[in-house]
């Protein structure tokens, strides 16, 4: 039985993240943590409201014992100056990443980057240089695993929706031709409900290499 941490449940990702761990026979708990509460009720949830999340000393007894986390959390770059990206999509995720790995050497850590992330962390996109700059820093965290989630474009399933304006727009104009995508160029293409399911998956068995594309995403039953 797994025991999960959840970052980011209240966006798209983490939308998609949570019913699948909720739906999960194999998932006995799930703790999601953020800046808001979620309104939302099952037995296996529990909550963490953290404004701070760069620092989790107040809340470090709450944190152990866990067998994976599902980090979900992050931020369009756009209209973002670099140093305020970095804060949100780097200094966040390691903050929590490194207390945890203290905390649960055993765990399983899973973050959600992107396709065309910049592993060489040099590259001219911004977005994509800071993503791979977090990718490397986790990946030398001494957890039991780590792997780094690129999805492509996702399909939202099951009524979940985006918080972003611009990707509700972009959805919603994209949405009849999804499926056709999918078919057409299933590579790059996944869906919230497949990547839940993957993320469960590699939490469960691990994966045979620690950064896993689009296709290997859909590859994870």
């Amino acid at each position: 039985m797994l025991r999960i941490i959840l970052f980011g449940a209240s966006g798209m990702v983490g939308q998609g993240v949570l019913r699948e761990c909720l739906l999960d026979q194999d998932v006995n708990s799930i703790l999601a943590i953020g800046r808001s509460p979620l309104g939302q009720q099952h037995p296996k949830l529990r909550e963490i409201v953290q404004q701070d999340l760069t620092n989790y000393d107040a809340i470090e007894d709450r944190l152990r014992g866990y067998d994976a986390c599902f980090f979900c959390l992050g931020v369009s770059s756009a209209g973002m100056q670099e140093a305020q990206y970095r804060r949100v999509t780097y200094d966040l995720t390691i903050a929590a990443a490194q207390t945890l790995a203290r905390l649960n050497p055993g765990m399983t850590f899973i973050y959600v980057s992107g396709a065309g992330t910049d592993s060489s962390g040099r590259g001219r996109s911004m977005w994509a240089r800071v993503k791979g700059e977090t990718e490397n820093a986790l990946l030398r965290l001494p957890f039991k695993a780590a792997y780094m989630f690129r999805p492509g474009l996702i399909q939202p399933l099951h009524g979940i929706r985006s918080k972003t304006r611009l990707y509700r727009i972009f959805y919603a104009a994209l949405g009849p031709f999804i499926s056709l995508l999918i078919a057409a160029f299933p590579k790059y293409v996944t869906t919230t409900e497949q990547l839940g399911r993957a993320m469960i998956g590699v939490a469960r068995h691990g994966a045979p290499k620690p950064v896993l594309e689009s296709q290997d995403i859909n590859a994870i039953h």
